[in-house]
């Protein structure tokens, strides 16, 4: 315990250094536990819903169904219950009948509803809490459950067939397990298994991906701010590790006492970096869950949920992060002889053969990369490329600083400036890992903000070409669409139907759109490639066209054919579909309506002059009852777009403001780290006649220049990450490719934000030194250093 007490008393004296080890590892810690909570309550979420009326565990039948059918098979035996399931007011409706649901379909707070009566008479619809105030549910009677996704409706089925409008409907009929079947399936209808796991989890698989990536290297340069502190801990301490071995405590017993000590603060500094992380993930799940709604259907709450799973895992990473930080320091405590410990060049040589190796690794890890990139294959191998190039590039920082250093050396005209480049360069492993956390901070802002900017760019032409017609509307019913043309056809230039049918392609649910021939599509439609006079055959039903991510994803090329009902076609066109992962095929109107007859046509693209937009939407919602969402102008899908766009980035921003901050907290504290260990090679400057103002001026001008030269070798760093995002990761994550656009503007200032963070930093360590008294300057020459 005296042995104990003997190192813990360090940490009294030093709270400054305490509060820096604490808040680095916290900080590190806040940032992994947040990504995981989303993570982990977005799965939830998506358990959530596959399990709402047991679509992941119970069979169903599918095929064209209707309540006279559903009564035929029941009456036959057939232990069935019905469902109807579509869209209403941007909200998913599923109805159900509670009498025949299997006890295996229920929901949370489905039994007692159905008990009372409520839900057979029609009278109330299930939804979760943030659904209760939708405008489609006006009027309704809403109970509130957890175990209902967001923006799903669960009803009484005659309720559901009033809220689509589809009378005698029905979508599905879920078997009952517990009851045997009568005989084979009918051949009218088709057996569907439940999916072996969640399709939205899937889907969204690679999303998660890039926030854990990203969370990590936030975590990574958080164990930065840890190493300097711990470093500076065993530095300082060197003398009492002396002493204790000197008084009979063994390597073993004081690497223990030292590793308990660590632990100990480390499962405090865990503690409070989940909590931290619980408040960041609250903060950024809004804009997660609208990201994951909008580009992928996917219901996830805006709340939070405190689970144990990743609450432990961030405790878990505390731990492990604060053992990698103190490794080094642990063996040179444990392996160094008892009077070795207290000599500095002792324990500089311990570390000579680590940082000689850095540079090697560093090549090896670039080596790495490159096999990933040209022999790999799948997201994992892009994120090998990732990890492979900025942890080189990190490793071999320090060496190529140091080059620039000696060069610059070379270069000085005066004693002063020879002086100040050779200490730059002695100072250089005290600060290598602060300036390695802001060479990964500023090359992850530069690349991801080269990925977002060129995606924003592309994104935008893009959304100029696809939504080439002036408004678009969307009648309820096949008999309104029908009278809204009539009423179109002379006050519109043209009358463009949009028709589509859900379809699987490869395993992977899509859709098949059905456009008419018109300029308007010849002269707008994003192609990627194509065959000659594609749009002629497009329109003679000699040819379709896929998107982009169909034909990565399943290795189509221009004369491969695709199967669909009626008969097999060949891809003639390949265009962009930038924001939807999910495959997509173009029929001409013709050959779509011999395909799928029974498709209705309620939806359409408008052309007409731009200054008769306003006014004619207005007549549209006025004769016919419509609501916002059915008639939409161009500018108002846009702007919706760039809306989910720009909330799409907001996580991935905000991960990288505060991995920039991390690293500038990384600065200060080496800076720190170095402030107490400087003084015996400035106080020969200083009796020599530089004042204390002038040593302190240069010390800053020290920190600016080494984060200016961090900052300009993370330019060439980050747009080769760019560059591996935009044409690896991305392709393999969501299907397709972008082009990659540079912005220098953007670049500036990021160099201008690190200076300005090394500016902070360095302010401190270097007023302290303006502030040190000539009596501490001399008492060096007395000291044995």
């Amino acid at each position: 315990m005296t042995a104990l007490s003997a190192l813990l008393s360090h940490w009294r004296r030093h709270p400054l250094q305490l509060a820096l080890l604490l808040l680095g590892l916290a900080l590190a810690t806040a940032l992994w536990s947040g990504v995981q909570a989303i993570n982990a309550e977005a799965r939830a979420a998506y358990a959530r819903a596959a399990s709402v009326l047991g679509q992941d565990r119970l069979d169903r039948l599918v095929g064209p169904l209707t309540v006279a059918r559903y009564a035929e098979l029941r009456r036959a035996g057939w232990p069935v219950s019905p469902v109807l399931e579509g869209r209403a007011g941007g909200l998913r409706v599923l109805g159900i009948e509670p009498l025949t649901l299997p006890r295996e379909a229920a929901v949370s707070g489905l039994p007692a509803l159905a008990e009372a009566g409520a839900l057979l008479a029609g009278e109330v619809a299930l939804v979760h809490p943030e659904t209760l105030g939708a405008e489609a549910l006006a009027g309704l009677e809403l109970l509130a459950s957890d175990g209902i996704p967001p923006g799903t409706v669960l009803a009484d089925i005659g309720l559901a067939e009033r809220l689509l409008d589809r009378r005698g409907e029905i979508s599905a009929l879920i078997l009952d397990p517990a009851r045997p079947l009568p005989g084979p399936v009918p051949p009218d209808l088709r057996l569907q298994k439940p999916a072996p796991e969640d399709g939205l989890a899937r889907l969204t698989d690679s999303f998660h991906l890039n926030l854990t990536a990203f969370g990590f290297l936030a975590f990574a340069v958080g164990i930065f701010i840890t190493h300097s502190a711990v470093g500076l801990a065993f530095e300082q301490r060197r003398p009492v590790f002396r002493t204790l071995r000197s008084l009979g405590v063994s390597a073993r017993g004081l690497a223990g006492l030292v590793l308990l000590e660590l632990l100990a603060l480390a499962l405090v500094a865990g503690v409070a970096g989940v909590v931290l992380g619980y408040a960041v993930a609250a903060a950024l799940l809004p804009d997660v869950a609208a990201t994951l709604g909008g580009l992928y259907g996917a219901p996830v709450p805006g709340g939070l949920e405190l689970r144990a799973e990743w609450g432990a895992a961030g405790i878990g990473m505390a731990l492990a992060g604060t053992l990698v930080a103190a490794a080094g320091g642990l063996w040179q405590v444990w392996r160094l002889p008892i009077l070795a410990s207290a000599q500095p060049r002792a324990w500089g040589r311990a570390n000579a053969r680590a940082r000689a190796a850095q540079a090697v690794a560093g090549l090896g890890l670039w080596g790495m990369a490159g096999l990933a990139l040209g022999l790999g294959s799948g997201l994992w191998a892009g994120f090998a490329v990732l990890a492979g190039l900025l942890l080189g590039a990190a490793l071999l920082l320090p060496a190529v600083l140091a080059g620039l250093l000696a060069l610059a050396g070379r270069g000085a005209r005066s004693i002063l400036a020879e002086w100040f480049w050779a200490d730059t360069r002695q100072q250089l492993p005290g600060l290598s890992l602060a300036l390695m956390a802001l060479l990964l901070a500023v090359a992850a802002n530069v690349g991801v903000g080269t990925m977002v900017a060129s995606f924003r760019a592309t994104f935008t032409g893009w959304l100029d070409q696809r939504l080439a017609s002036e408004l678009y509307l969307t009648a309820p019913d096949p008999a309104t669409a029908r009278a809204m043309r009539d009423w179109l056809q002379p006050r519109v230039a043209a009358i463009l139907p949009i028709v589509e049918v859900e379809q699987e392609f490869g395993g992977q649910p899509g859709s098949v759109y059905g456009l008419v021939d018109h300029a308007t599509y010849r002269e707008n439609w994003p192609l990627l490639s194509a065959s000659p006079e594609v749009w002629d055959r497009v329109r003679d039903g000699g040819g379709l066209l896929v998107n982009e991510q169909m034909a990565r994803r399943q290795g189509l090329a221009l004369g491969d054919e695709v199967d669909l009902p009626g008969g097999i076609l060949p891809v003639v066109g390949v265009y962009s579909d930038y924001g939807n992962p999910s495959p997509q095929v173009i029929l001409g109107l013709t050959a779509f309506r011999a395909r799928y007859p029974d498709v209705a046509e309620l939806r359409f693209a408008l052309r007409l002059p731009a200054d008769e937009v306003e006014r004619l939407a207005a007549d549209l919602r006025a004769r016919f009852g419509l609501g916002e969402e059915a008639v939409v102008d161009q500018a108002g899908i846009k702007g919706f777009s760039l809306q989910v766009f720009e909330r799409t980035f907001a996580v991935t921003a905000a991960l990288n403001a505060l991995t920039l901050g991390v690293a500038g907290l990384a600065m200060l504290a080496s800076l720190l780290t170095l402030a107490g260990l400087r003084l015996p090679q400035l106080a020969p400057v200083w009796a020599m006649g530089l004042t204390r103002g002038r040593l302190a001026r240069l010390d800053l001008l020290r920190t600016l220049v080494l984060a200016a030269l961090t900052a300009l070798l993370a330019l060439p760093l980050g747009l080769a990450l760019a560059w591996v995002l935009l044409a690896v990761v991305n392709v393999e994550a969501f299907g397709w490719r972008l082009p990659m656009r540079v912005f220098p503007g953007d670049w500036l200032v990021l160099v201008l934000a690190a200076l300005a963070a090394a500016l902070v930093a360095g302010a401190l360590p270097a007023l302290r030194l303006a502030r040190t008294t000539p009596a501490a300057m001399l008492r060096v020459f007395a000291n044995e250093r």
